[in-house]
């Protein structure tokens, strides 16, 4: 185990051992009811969640800023838990109903926000997800035909290239599930102009190059149609 996990754990564990140790010194067992004993799970369990919270957050571009979002709320409910559970561990009435439903309560509400944010941050997530593969196609092949056009000696050929350069670089980012295989020729297409640019064959450059700028129009086609 990592150093860095060690104290991370220390750290969680300086608060549990001090509450209870201040719990079982000062308050002991003696008048320990089930209202006390209730609060005390409920203590355990917030604090609990705050720790496990940063483990409930997907990665993604977003996830520093929901991450944030998830935790305040998770120590929002443990500061309320703490307090209220600190109230009835001092009143410990004798009965336990109240105790357990306000608890209870509180436990509920901090659920049901906890759970819509972490939904929502699915959501976005998933979102960052297809918006970082659709800008990757267009930003492998622009840069692909960029250092391309650097090996291409022949005016003629070059102006082909670039005329592909400019119709993948000025296509929509924004993809559908529908062209994908129409990208991915895409990509096998400037690959073999790759190869027939190293190869020197001006002829075989500047077809390759009309049949990409074809198959770049058919993918913007496809992707209005699915609009």
């Amino acid at each position: 185990m990592k150093k860095q996990n060690i104290l991370w754990i220390v750290l969680d564990a300086i608060f549990l051992v001090i509450f209870n140790v201040i719990f079982f010194l000062i308050g002991g067992t003696e008048r320990a009811n089930a209202a006390v004993w209730i609060s005390y799970v409920f203590i355990h369990i917030s604090y609990a969640m705050l720790i496990i919270t940063p483990f409930l957050v997907r990665k993604g571009k977003s996830a520093a800023a929901f991450g944030f979002s998830i935790y305040s709320i998770s120590s929002a409910y443990f500061i309320t838990q703490f307090l209220v559970g600190i109230f009835f561990i001092l009143w410990a009435p004798e009965t336990m109903n109240i105790a357990f439903v306000i608890q209870l309560i509180l436990a509920g509400f901090y659920g049901i926000i906890l759970v819509a944010n972490l939904i929502l941050n699915e959501k976005i997530a998933d979102v960052e997800e297809v918006r970082a593969v659709e800008i990757a196609y267009v930003r492998r092949a622009t840069k692909k035909l960029e250092l391309l056009l650097e090996g291409v000696k022949d005016k003629e050929a070059k102006k082909f290239v670039e005329k592909a350069y400019d119709e993948v670089s000025a296509s929509p980012i924004k993809s559908h599930p529908n062209v994908a295989q129409t990208e991915q020729n895409i990509l096998l297409w400037i690959d073999a102009l790759e190869n027939e640019i190293y190869g020197g064959d001006i002829e075989k450059i500047i077809s390759m190059a009309k049949n990409l700028v074809i198959q770049v129009e058919n993918r913007n086609n496809e992707l209005e149609a699915c609009r």
